[in-house]
């Protein structure tokens, strides 16, 4: 059986939501920050974070390796695509977005300026990152034109998009003006996949 671990909100909810959609048996452990830094979640992943997903003796680190293995290993759930090399490319493409360019983008919201020693200096980059984060928000708003999802059907990507717009929230950054992607949120929210691992990980 597939073992999950995720902590609440972290963007290993994306990969928990996945597996909620993909219908497969599997154990979810929630943790926390002690837990990860304890022996035996550094042995399963030394960089004490998650997600990390056990599939029998085999240990996965790394988001968009989780989900695009998960696409992978159950394909009937649809969710790496059409079937096709473009369909597949097209939810990579949106993921690879979500993974390197906005995930990183709110580093500095969530305390990687701690380190600096000026006040200014962190308010400049702050602001920066939430220009950031605006800036490609808007182009996933646009991707929504005509679409539920973001590569068209379901896929591994959406689970993704959903949880950054958790942290939006929480930050309160603005997503004025950006409805298409707000009825995105509404409808990932009232999905009952998305709703049983929110419940599971003492978010909802």
């Amino acid at each position: 059986m597939l073992t999950l671990y995720t902590k609440p909100g972290a963007c290993s909810l994306a990969d928990h939501i996945a597996l909620r959609w993909i219908g497969t048996p599997f154990d979810v452990r929630v943790v926390d920050a002690t837990l990860m830094k304890a022996p035996p979640f550094l042995a399963l992943n030394p960089a004490g974070a998650v997600p990390v997903l056990v599939d029998g003796d085999w240990v996965l680190t790394q988001n968009a390796a989780i989900l695009n293995y998960l696409a992978d290993r159950f394909p009937e759930a649809g969710l790496g695509g059409d079937g096709t090399p473009e369909g597949r490319a097209e939810v990579n493409r949106w993921l690879g977005l979500l993974n390197a360019d906005l995930h990183p983008a709110f580093h500095p919201l969530f305390g990687s300026t701690k380190y600096l020693d000026d006040p200014d200096a962190i308010d400049r980059t702050r602001k920066q990152a939430m220009q950031k984060i605006r800036g490609l928000y808007e182009r996933l708003d646009a991707q929504f034109e005509g679409r539920d999802f973001l590569a068209g059907a379901r896929s591994i990507a959406d689970p993704y998009l959903f949880v950054t717009l958790q942290w939006a929230k929480r930050l309160k950054l603005d997503l004025g003006g950006l409805d298409r992607l707000q009825a995105f949120d509404a409808r990932m929210l009232a999905d009952p996949g998305v709703r049983a691992a929110l419940a599971a990980e003492g978010i909802l």
